[in-house]
């Protein structure tokens, strides 16, 4: 697989990412941790039915306990301080310093052995990161003392997922089906917070449960070994540049729906957020063929 080609299945998780908000208010008022449990079992469970027929999968989850960690602590690590950040400050708030996120990917890849970051790297970042404050600005609902605990538990999340993501190259070697391990990790741990911290809330109607089926599929499911695919063979600059284009497709999305409505602001972040994502894959996009 060339670095192009895993670029771009890299680039799918982004979008499937980007309908996960929709997807969720589509499931109705299932608790944050119930949902993760049952979306995540999906997930594990989309991996494992790609094992058929090579015996030889399952051997993937025989991995040291350091790559157990890195897998898990990234997945539920990361859901766990954004879910805690969601329920303690204001989601605008809280969404805007997630998404610290693919500038510290862009940043933390310098630190890669072979990986050189170049100025338009840094200065396509850059732009997605204002296109992103952009697109956040005007929903803000003010800051409260209370809502500090939210605030620190979505800083360290952007750190979380930046630094799982950087270190899926450093463990290349690692095979993807091991994501499946990861996920089935995560539903379980989700499982036993729900059980801890929240009631039980099933879905209500055929819609709800399809949508729940649809999140496990594709934004809890396919989009994280498409992820794995393209941190570990694509180009990591790119793929981080990029991911800035989530939050904005994501509400284009809940516009279509009719969950939100257009504004000068969102048209706006996406010029920044899209002319930032060409400048980063500057390389790729004018690589000769």
């Amino acid at each position: 697989m060339t670095s192009r080609t895993a670029t771009l299945i890299g680039l799918t998780a982004i979008l499937m990412w980007s309908l996960l908000a929709v997807m969720t208010v589509a499931t109705g008022k299932i608790p944050a941790f119930q949902l993760a449990a049952m979306t995540f079992a999906i997930g594990g469970l989309v991996g494992l039915l790609t094992w058929i027929g090579r015996s030889e999968a399952a051997l993937s989850l025989r991995q040291p306990p350091a790559v157990w960690v890195v897998g898990i602590g990234g997945l539920f690590g990361y859901h766990a301080l954004y879910f805690l950040a969601l329920r303690f400050a204001p989601p605008a708030e809280a969404g805007l310093l997630n998404y610290l996120w693919p500038l510290l990917i862009v940043l933390f890849s310098s630190f890669l052995p072979g990986e050189r970051l170049a100025v338009h790297h840094v200065i396509g970042a850059m732009l997605g990161l204002v296109g992103t404050v952009l697109l956040f600005a005007g929903n803000t609902s003010g800051f409260a003392q209370g809502q500090l605990p939210g605030l620190i538990a979505a800083f360290i999340a952007a750190f979380v997922w930046a630094a799982y993501s950087v270190m899926s190259r450093r463990l290349k070697a690692v095979p993807t089906d091991a994501v499946a391990g990861f996920c089935l990790a995560t539903a379980v741990l989700a499982a036993l917070m729900h059980l801890a911290l929240e009631t039980t809330v099933w879905p209500e109607t055929a819609l709800q449960w399809l949508s729940v089926l649809a999140l496990g599929i594709g934004p809890v499911g396919a989009a994280f070994y498409a992820w794995d695919i393209g941190m570990k063979r694509g180009d990591i600059r790119v793929l981080g540049a990029a991911s800035y284009a989530t939050p904005l497709l994501s509400t284009g999305f809940l516009i279509a729906a009719g969950f939100a409505k257009a504004s000068t602001n969102i048209a706006l972040a996406a010029i920044l957020i899209a002319g930032g994502g060409l400048i980063a894959a500057k390389d790729m996009v004018l690589r000769k063929r």
